[in-house]
């Protein structure tokens, strides 16, 4: 279900990625994602205060990850807001009119080493925020 239109998307969205993910995008320029987002026809990503709770939900004992941080202006009409329950939406990378397009080099501002030590994650992207990841 979308989300009911609303206030503009931030300036920034996040994409949790694996190493291999990250090393495609660079070396081909694009990426169409994991299994996940070719199964769905989206590429999943997550605002900043939700990064926290995607990685301990999806990525708990992982070290192969980068936290990406992605232009929401770069992204047009393909970022589409969809309810994951009754109180979280949760930015997806469609591509125009839905076409699932993948996602392109030029839209990732930055990318940062996701470091897993003590059961607890933590990345540069989130240093001066409240969360720590």
């Amino acid at each position: 279900m979308a989300k009911p239109a609303g206030p503009a998307p931030p300036a920034f969205v996040y994409r949790i990625s694996t190493t291999d993910e990250w090393a495609e995008l660079q070396r081909m320029g694009a990426t169409l994602g994991g299994d996940l987002d070719r199964s769905t026809g989206c590429i999943h990503l997550s605002d900043l205060s939700q990064v926290k709770m995607t990685l301990k939900n999806f990525f708990l004992g992982r070290n192969d990850l980068y936290l990406l941080q992605i232009d929401t202006s770069k992204l047009a009409d393909g970022l589409i807001y969809e309810a994951s329950d009754d109180n979280n939406y949760f930015p997806h990378f469609y591509g125009p009119g839905r076409s699932f397009v993948a996602l392109k080099l030029d839209v990732v501002v930055k990318a940062d080493k996701i470091v897993l030590e003590n059961n607890d994650f933590t990345c540069s992207l989130l240093d001066g925020s409240n969360l720590s990841c």
